[in-house]
């Protein structure tokens, strides 16, 4: 159902009546901010909820607003959310589902949610299955680059957007390409009052006499109110009568930084200029009954504002909602809902233009009638009932956002080496980059080098042998004998800078050398099996669970040797005490919390249980990773491995973000331990679904590798792509794909299963 309403044309004047349109849905979350916090958002959103509940008497309305810290205390019926806390959007989500809502309505300003670009409200909006209504408040053309991808995010989400002008609709389409079908152009709200003479209500203000001209929202610098200051004296020249009423407290974030010396610098503009005593300042957040009487006590509204870009005005609707005529500088909203003689037109920051258009004015009283019928009219089309209406008419047939369509994933051959190359020099794979560059600062690591030696062997061709001995020599280098310890840590001019590394970076190592006894290289080969022999006996005991899960991996592909056996069975015996500990209702896990690399903990069981010959291991390996498969799936069916952010909430859902190739590597290694095990398809399916982050099919739909060189980019986060290309990321890529290799033809499933095939959404059930 295609929803563009013209706010140009005129709609009867008659607001609707109770039962002429049911309600689409019975319970609304509605998001945004809420009164008594003093901004244009919350006195919407509130203005919102409440024509709701009269137009819908049935519907149960959840109102939650952001809570900036500011100790505004709400009414007992407005729920809260941290602004600056993404665990607390998060948990809304939660809320929110469990709540029995059907569908959110987001009202969108940046400003107000938390973190970079507001980018806090995606941990909701990703958290949440239902379906999301947008209110864009701010459309712009030059957004940041954090905006941009935070906007991006959102319009993929939405299953309607609304926006309050035709331009802002002309931006989403060409700069976003959202389907026309899903945007809906609805003019901001307003009340319904009487259009009825100035001079009725000058009295009770005290401005009986006078000629009033007004101007009202919260002060700041980019408002003008200094130009039309210094048009005062012209127009007091030929009306010495009027008076210049500017209404509305100074806007709070102006106040936290510089006071209220932007007002006090118009007051004295305006003492200098002599006309002090023609200006009133209403220095206060005037409620809306009593600001509407203001408003309908004037003659002529004025906004003279600078941004020429804003999209919508709340303080212009409003005036045109009780006939007031406008003169106004042609910012995007006032051209529109202006046009075709609805009010006067004036360049911005010129003072003698204004002039000229105030006194013209106020010298035709028939061309002021004619301006304020002609505005009412038009703000009959504006009443907060039509308003709700039509924003909630979407919700009457539903439609899946389509998002951005992912690209399709490579077949996981071999990838090119070009990105793992260029991190190489003859001592071995730095760590951390600039983008595409090295970052030398950052030195070498252990860690690296031994995932680097695993892709290698895995590869066996002539380009990888030769690199092979690279990453071996590294490790090798890094074996301190004295302790029975690898050291992790290299600096850029070769020197370690730790004696032994992390019990992770030893059990890594482990593992590598495990992998690497089945190189094809016998030199390779020879030397892995004698460093294993060396080194297993010192690590045989880790006490990190990821740690002996790791090098219990070694273990499992140098399953053959004595000392495999021990280290399997410590890390399996650990796992089953760790999960016999930390597992209750809900939480099918080995910790109280969610960190990284949490696949290897499930494929380590399923691999040593294997290797054992003991069922038990395998079990626990199989349910846990299924409940891990659960938590690492969005509300749209995608993979959305653990993120970062989330790290440490103990027995608490996972946060989105920041989203790291690490997990994706490590879930389809167990998933393809799963399959060899089980031999059931549904795990080629998942790892088949994960391999398809890397590439696009992720929450923000773009990808984050690059398959013609085989560079990976270090992770998603709420505000994009974090495109420095460490080694972690590019290996995690490589090992990703080797992995995917090692499914060979389903035992179970029927069909042909082709690697490049689409995926299926990720489900286990």
């Amino acid at each position: 159902m295609t929803l563009d309403i013209d706010i140009l044309q005129p709609i009867a004047d008659d607001p609707p009546s109770p039962g002429r349109q049911s309600c689409p849905i019975r319970h609304l979350a509605l998001i945004g901010n809420a009164l008594p916090r003093k901004c244009g958002l919350a006195t919407f959103t509130t203005h919102v909820a409440d024509a709701l509940r009269d137009r819908y008497p049935a519907l149960v309305l959840d109102h939650y607003a952001m809570d900036d810290g500011s100790g505004v205390t709400y009414a007992c019926d407005i729920r809260t959310i941290a602004a600056t806390d993404a665990a607390a959007h998060r948990s809304s989500a939660a809320k929110i589902d469990a709540s029995g809502a059907e569908a959110i309505w987001l009202q969108h300003e940046f400003g107000i949610f938390g973190g970079p670009a507001g980018s806090h409200i995606l941990e909701l909006l990703e958290a949440s299955r239902l379906p999301l209504i947008i209110t864009l408040h701010t459309v712009t053309d030059t957004p940041s680059d954090e905006e941009d991808v935070v906007l991006r995010r959102l319009l993929a989400r939405a299953e309607a957007v609304i926006v309050m002008a035709s331009r802002g609709a002309e931006i989403l389409r060409r700069r976003y390409s959202v389907d026309p079908r899903r945007m809906h152009i609805i003019p901001h709200g307003v009340p319904d009052r009487p259009l009825c003479r100035p001079d009725d209500m000058k009295e009770r203000f005290g401005w009986a006499g006078s000629k009033v001209l007004m101007t009202f929202g919260l002060l700041a610098p980019d408002k003008g109110i200094r130009h039309m200051i210094e048009a005062m004296p012209a127009i007091l020249a030929k009306h010495p009568d009027a008076t210049y009423a500017v209404v509305g407290a100074t806007h709070p974030n102006l106040v936290r930084h510089e006071g209220e010396a932007h007002r006090r610098s118009l007051e004295d503009r305006a003492v200098e200029l002599g006309i002090a005593d023609r200006l009133i300042f209403v220095d206060a957040f005037v409620e809306q009954e009593q600001l509407l009487d203001m408003l309908q006590a004037s003659d002529v509204y004025i906004t003279p504002y600078l941004n020429m870009n804003q999209v919508t005005s709340g303080t212009l609707s409003y005036a045109v909602a009780v006939g007031k005529p406008v003169v106004s500088t042609p910012y995007v909203h006032a051209r529109e809902i202006l046009a075709d003689d609805h009010g006067v037109l004036v360049p911005p920051a010129d003072p003698k233009a204004l002039a000229t258009a105030v006194t013209a004015l106020l010298d035709d009283d028939e061309r002021r009638a004619a301006l304020s019928r002609a505005a009412y009219g038009r703000g009959r089309t504006m009443l907060w009932p039509k308003v709700v209406e039509r924003a909630l008419a979407p919700l009457a047939v539903r439609r899946r956002p389509e998002g951005v369509k992912a690209p399709a994933s490579p077949s996981p051959s071999l990838l090119p080496l070009n990105a793992i190359t260029r991190m190489t020099d003859p001592v071995g794979m730095a760590q951390h980059a600039r983008l595409a560059v090295p970052d030398r600062d950052h030195g070498y690591c252990i860690d690296d080098n031994a995932r680097a030696l695993m892709v290698m062997v895995g590869r066996n061709d002539d380009e990888a042998r030769s690199l092979a001995f690279t990453y071996a020599a590294f490790v090798q280098h890094g074996w301190n004998r004295d302790i029975g310890r690898f050291r992790n840590f290299m600096s850029y001019d070769r020197r370690w800078l730790e004696p032994e590394g992390s019990e992770d970076s030893n059990g890594r190592t482990l593992w590598a050398l495990g992998f690497a006894t089945k190189a094809d290289d016998p030199g390779i080969r020879s030397w892995a099996r004698h460093l294993f022999e060396e080194s297993a006996p010192h690590l045989a005991a880790l006490h990190s669970p990821r740690a002996a899960a790791i090098s219990a991996l070694g273990a499992a592909e140098f399953s053959e040797h004595p000392l495999a056996a021990p280290l399997m069975r410590h890390s399996a015996e650990q796992l089953t005490k760790l999960h016999g500990q930390a597992s209750r209702a809900g939480w099918d896990w080995f910790e109280p919390v969610l960190a990284y690399d949490n696949a290897r903990l499930p494929e380590a069981l399923i691999r040593s249980g294997q290797a054992l010959g003991d069922s038990r291991p395998v079990e626990l390996g199989l349910r846990t990773l299924e409940w891990l498969i659960g938590r690492q799936t969005g509300p749209r069916s995608k993979f959305r491995p653990i993120g970062s952010n989330g790290f440490g909430r103990p027995y608490q859902p996972p946060l989105a973000f920041d989203q790291q190739p690490l997990e994706a590597a490590a879930t389809i290694a167990a998933a393809s331990a799963a399959f060899e095990a089980t031999g059931e398809r549904r795990w080629h399916d998942v790892a088949r679904q994960v391999f398809g982050w890397f590439f696009g099919d992720n929450d923000a739909g773009v990808p984050i590798a690059d398959p013609s060189d085989g560079s990976c980019c270090d992770g998603l986060m709420a505000t994009g792509i974090n495109r420095n290309q460490g080694a972690e990321s590019i290996l995690s890529l490589h090992l990703a794909a080797q992995s995917m290799q090692r499914f060979g033809k389903p035992v179970r499933g029927g069909q042909d299963d082709a690697m490049d095939a689409e995926a299926r959404p990720l489900a286990l059930h």
